[in-house]
């Protein structure tokens, strides 16, 4: 049973793309899937702090430094440090990042609505019920791969 489970998610996984070194290319940028992820999450949140978002996708922080050079590199991502304290720094996105963020967020919509469009309702709304009982499972696991909150 695990075996089949593990070829289901294996299946998924590249389906989805996730193997994939770069997740799109939006006006001339080659944007990685982590890259995609930071973009995702900076959008999500006001202002947050390198930390709160290295800490949400579940990173170390000197790799998510790294990350955050090359996009503000890019001119995606702008960093700013805190007023009160020097050593925190804020992010968030340039134009051109919110742009990327929009044309990447567009595309996933319309991939999953075409994904979605070859399911009934019922079947589209207990594979929605599925992925967050799913998702709640995982965040309750003592496992890897853990988010942290």
């Amino acid at each position: 049973m695990m075996e089949d489970l593990r070829e289901l998610f294996q299946i998924m996984t590249r389906r989805f793309g996730l193997l994939n070194k770069n997740c799109c290319q939006v006006g001339g940028n080659e944007i990685s899937l982590v890259q995609s992820h930071i973009i995702y999450e900076i959008l999500r949140k006001d202002r947050p702090s390198i930390q709160q978002i290295s800490e949400a996708l579940g990173m170390d922080i000197s790799t998510f430094s790294r990350q955050i050079q090359t996009l503000i590199k890019m001119e995606l991502v702008k960093k700013t440090p805190l007023p009160d304290d020097r050593r925190v720094s804020l992010l968030s996105l340039t134009t051109q990042g919110k742009y990327v963020a929009a044309k990447i967020d567009s595309e996933m919509n319309q991939y999953l609505n075409e994904v979605f469009s070859n399911m009934s309702e019922f079947e589209r709304d207990m594979v929605i019920k599925s992925i967050k009982l799913l998702n709640d499972a995982m965040s309750k696991s003592t496992v890897c791969c853990k988010p942290l909150l």
